[in-house]
């Protein structure tokens, strides 16, 4: 009797202990914006098992316009966050510890869009202008660009007005604004189904001008890159995410389908989300999650020349780092 009993108290804690060496590893993931084909690679590695795969179990929690990540982070709602390097330099010089560990998005999809009856040709024919800019992080590329084309900000002669635009395109349509900003995969299309044909717009692309900054890299705190079950955690975190980014470039349509099952509110649409996600595939086309330290430097530059208000004061020290790739990617 004792010998059972012995023998199922040693079973119970085998189990046990298997148990709790399988118990898979939690990561959060605040996203920069509501669930949509920008995030598609993170959703579709959660939906095709390449998470389990890796040992973690995923919460993807969507944004929204009241959702700031890197403040998310900062108050421990999240272990990695998407952000725009803009917005993640800004709040590690303002004290938020952010570290770039991957970078999924190669090329940027912000652009400005403006009605060709305006007589906007150039970015020179800014000066005079209404231009419609994103705040919460997003308006420091459209700073250090004017900056560097030497037109105010301020509404002064010679300079533009900034119409502080909502997450929609509603100043353009109803001529409010000259411009408004645009992203290549989302409110670009926007105008086109609200029944302004692409032949009388006029489009400027931050990659094209230059200016171009990164986009929806991931970020964590930097404390935490000295636990080394951390870094283990997020190398395999990225590498699931990459494979569910190049399955999603690969199979654009079905990506979409698994974001739109992913959508609680049934906000998004078939026609848009597919749409998007073929947009979406060209920024990430060309990325394997390492950063380009060239990308770096050129956004950093872009940053630094916002002439009396720039957007970082200094250059950031430590703020990306390959650890989590080269560990990710071997």
């Amino acid at each position: 009797m004792q010998r059972r009993l012995l023998t199922g108290l040693l079973a119970g804690a085998v189990g046990l202990m298997a148990t709790t060496a399988m118990a898979a590893d939690k990561v959060t993931l605040q996203l920069k914006w509501v669930t949509q084909a920008q995030f598609a690679g993170y959703y579709v590695a959660a939906d095709k098992g390449f998470y389990k795969d890796e040992n973690l179990e995923v919460e993807i929690k969507p944004g929204g316009p009241d959702i700031a990540p890197p403040q998310v982070i900062a108050g421990g709602g999240a272990d990695v966050i998407i952000d725009w390097m803009p917005s993640a330099l800004a709040s590690r010089e303002k004290g938020v510890p952010l570290v770039n560990i991957a970078q999924p998005f190669k090329s940027s999809g912000m652009m400005l869009t403006c009605r060709k009856d305006t007589g906007i040709k150039s970015p020179a024919d800014f000066k005079d202008k209404t231009l419609g800019v994103w705040f919460f992080g997003n308006e420091y590329p459209f700073l250090s660009w004017m900056s560097q084309l030497k037109i105010p900000t301020d509404g002064s002669a010679g300079g533009v007005t900034v119409l502080k635009q909502g997450f929609n395109v509603d100043p353009l349509l109803q001529k409010q604004a000259d411009c408004v900003s645009t992203m290549t995969y989302n409110e670009y299309w926007q105008v086109i189904d609200a029944g302004i044909p692409e032949s009388e717009l006029v489009v400027f692309k931050y990659q094209d001008q230059g200016v171009a900054t990164l986009e929806d890299g991931l970020y964590v705190l930097e404390d935490n890159l000295k636990d080394p079950a951390f870094v283990d955690k997020m190398a395999r975190f990225v590498r699931a995410s990459m494979k569910g980014w190049k399955y999603a470039e690969a199979n654009p349509d079905e990506a979409a389908e698994i974001v739109l099952d992913n959508d609680a509110t049934g906000a998004q649409t078939e026609k848009h989300q597919k749409r998007m996600m073929g947009e979406i595939a060209k920024l990430t086309a060309g990325s394997n999650g390492a950063l380009d330290p060239a990308d770096y430097e050129r956004t950093v530059n872009t940053l630094l020349k916002g002439g009396s208000s720039p957007v970082i004061t200094k250059k950031p020290e430590n703020a990306w780092t390959h650890l989590i790739t080269d560990k990710a990617l071997k």
